[in-house]
């Protein structure tokens, strides 16, 4: 699958419930992920009062000063975090990709059917994830790279399509990562606005779709295809 593929995206809770050899396993898979060349994006959707963000932002991306010296963190090169306790909830994770070079994904409008429930519900004037994108944007100027794009991205999921247009937008500058094609019933021939920046600008996520396939490699080749044609379009 790696040749097909920009980045791994493993799901945090399902090493966390095994304990320290869970912790130990991710550190693993990180590990592999960099010698294949993938990005890690650890998906575990932080997001706490400022000081316990700050302490999830030293496990994920940077290391906590002890009596003994420093104990690094996981080291990943990006993860999700969710924004619902508000902006001074997501600075110290921001600060802390400043610091490390790393990339932050904030939850937006996601793929689950019951986002509906509060995403999309109007605020006084705008739904909810609208405002969640303005939220985004408006910190996105601190991770922008040469290329013009910004590490500050966005979870824009795969499954309701009618919103990406809008949400690419309100964050012409953030990285989509569309969640939510295979398994979850997303097309990704819907997903061409996400790439509205170039092929660089969106990462569409398959995880049961690729990996439950008969052929994985064959699955992900596919998908990349797919793919490719839309961000060229």
């Amino acid at each position: 699958m790696g040749p097909h593929c920009v980045a791994v995206k493993p799901q945090l809770a399902c090493f966390e419930r095994l304990g320290p050899p869970g912790w130990e396993a991710l550190a693993e898979v990180r590990e592999a992920a960099r010698e294949a060349g993938l990005i890690f994006l650890a998906d575990g959707k932080r997001g706490d009062v400022p000081v316990t963000a700050a302490a999830y932002a030293q496990a994920l991306v940077g290391s906590t000063p002890t009596p003994w010296g420093e104990v690094p963190g996981l080291g990943v090169d990006a993860f999700t975090a969710n924004p619902l306790l508000g902006r001074d909830a997501l600075e110290p994770l921001v600060a802390a990709c400043e610091e490390a070079g790393a990339g932050i994904f904030v939850l937006v409008r996601t793929s689950n059917p019951g986002a509906a429930d509060l995403m999309d519900v109007p605020s006084p004037d705008t739904p909810l994830h609208e405002r969640l994108a303005s939220l985004v944007d408006a910190l996105s100027g601190r991770l922008v790279g040469e290329s013009g794009l910004s590490g500050l991205g966005a979870v824009v999921g795969a499954t309701e399509p009618g919103h990406i247009a809008r949400l690419r937008e309100l964050m012409p500058r953030s990285v989509f990562l569309l969640p939510g094609v295979g398994a979850q019933g997303g097309d990704p021939k819907l997903l061409g606005a996400a790439f509205a920046p170039g092929p660089a600008g969106a990462i569409v996520s398959s995880s049961r779709g690729i990996a439950g396939a008969a052929d994985p490699a064959a699955a992900a080749e596919e998908l990349r295809t797919t793919l490719w044609e839309i961000s060229n379009a």
